[in-house]
C-alpha cells in the first residue's frame, strides 16, 4: 500500500473562465470542488489507477470536514489526525491557456498536534510499501518535518518520495528520500546554479526534475535519464506534477527501471493536464501517450 502524507491539505475550488482579465469581474457559472493538496491529488490518482492507497495528514475545522467528505465520496481510504485550526482553501482560475492559483497558507499547527501526528504516522508505517510526502507545510510545523517523517519511514525500511519546495525541500533532501520531485522553478529557487553534481551533494537519493512540456530529467546517484512528452497537451496543468508523483511512487514500489518509470510519469502527467481539475487524469490520453512513449 502507498501511504500519502498531506500536512497542508486544502479545499480546492476551480473556476473555469473563457479568459482571465486582471481587474475585471468574472461571473462563474460552475465550480469544481475537490479535496486538495498535493498528497491528496496523488492519492486520488493512485486510487483511480486501482492502486491500494491510504491518505493521511492533518485536517481541521469546518473546511476540514468538507475535505473529509469529498475524499470519502471519491472512495479514497484515509486516516487523518484532527487539529483545531481550519483547513485552508485554494482557488484555481482556469482559462483557455493556463491556470492562475490563489493559495491560502493553512492553519497554525501547535507542537502538540504535530507530535500527535508523528506518533500516528509511526503507527501507519508498518502497512506501507512506499510513502509520499507532498506539498507545503502549514504554519507552526517545523521546517524539517518531512526529514523527520522520512527518517521514520527509513527506519522501517519504507522508501519515500518527497515533493515539496523551499527550505522544506532542502531539509528533506538531507534525509535521503529514495526520490525527490521538485519542478524546475522550485529547484532554481533552491539553487539557481544547480547541476547533477550539486544535487548529488544534497541527497543520497535520486532527484526527478519536472519541467512542463520539456518533460522529466532524473538524476540518480550514478546516472541521468530524460523523457519528453511525444505531443503537446493543453488544458489545466495544476495537478500534472502530482500525477507524475503518483506514477513515480508506483514505479518505486514495483522496482520499475528508470526509463519505464519516467515514461509512465510523463504520460500520466500529460493526461492530468487533459483533465479539467487537479487530482484526475484522462484515461484515454494516458493510454495513448503511454503506448506512444514506450520507454525513454
Amino acid at each position: 500500500m502507498i501511504v500519502t502524507v498531506t500536512l497542508n491539505p486544502a479545499l480546492d475550488l476551480t473556476y473555469p473562465v473563457d479568459a482571465l482579465v486582471p481587474h475585471r469581474t468574472h461571473r462563474i457559472t460552475e465550480v469544481a470542488e475537490r479535496a486538495g493538496g498535493k498528497g491528496l491529488n496523488v492519492a486520488r490518482v493512485l486510487h483511480a489507477l486501482g492502486e491500494p492507497v491510504l491518505a493521511t495528514g492533518l485536517l481541521g475545522g469546518p473546511t476540514g470536514d468538507v475535505v473529509a467528505g469529498l475524499l470519502e465520496a471519491d472512495g479514497v481510504p484515509d486516516s487523518f489526525t484532527r487539529i483545531a485550526g481550519d483547513t485552508r482553501r485554494t482557488v484555481a482560475v482556469v482559462d483557455q491557456v493556463d491556470a492562475t492559483g490563489f493559495w491560502e497558507p493553512g492553519p497554525v499547527v501547535p507542537a502538540a498536534e504535530w507530535s500527535r501526528f508523528v506518533a500516528h504516522f509511526r503507527g501507519l508505517i508498518g502497512e506501507a510499501s512506499v510513502v509520499t510526502l507532498c506539498g507545503s507545510l502549514p504554519p507552526g510545523i517545523p521546517i524539517d518535518a518531512y526529514a523527520v517523517l522520512a527518517r521514520v519511514a527509513a527506519s522501517a525500511g519504507v522508501p519515500v518520495l518527497l515533493d515539496t519546495s523551499g527550505p522544506a525541500l532542502r531539509a528533506g533532501l538531507a534525509a535521503g528520500p529514495a526520490i525527490a520531485k521538485p519542478n524546475a522553478a522550485e529547484l532554481a529557487a533552491l539553487d539557481p546554479d544547480w547541476n547533477a553534481a550539486t544535487l548529488r551533494a544534497l541527497t543520497s537519493g535520486s532527484v526527478v526534475v519536472t519541467d512542463g512540456a520539456a518533460g522529466l530529467r532524473a538524476i540518480t546517484p550514478d546516472a541521468e535519464f530524460r523523457c519528453v512528452p511525444p505531443v503537446p497537451v493543453t488544458g489545466n496543468p495544476t495537478g500534472a506534477g502530482d500525477a507524475c508523483a503518483a506514477a513515480l511512487a508506483r514505479g518505486l514500489r514495483d522496482g520499475t527501471e528508470w526509463p519505464g518509470m519516467l515514461a509512465d510519469a510523463v504520460a500520466l502527467g500529460a493526461a492530468a493536464v487533459a483533465s479539467p481539475v487537479a487530482g484526475a487524469f484522462d484515461p484515454g490520453v494516458y493510454r495513448e501517450l503511454r503506448s506512444g512513449i514506450g520507454t525513454c
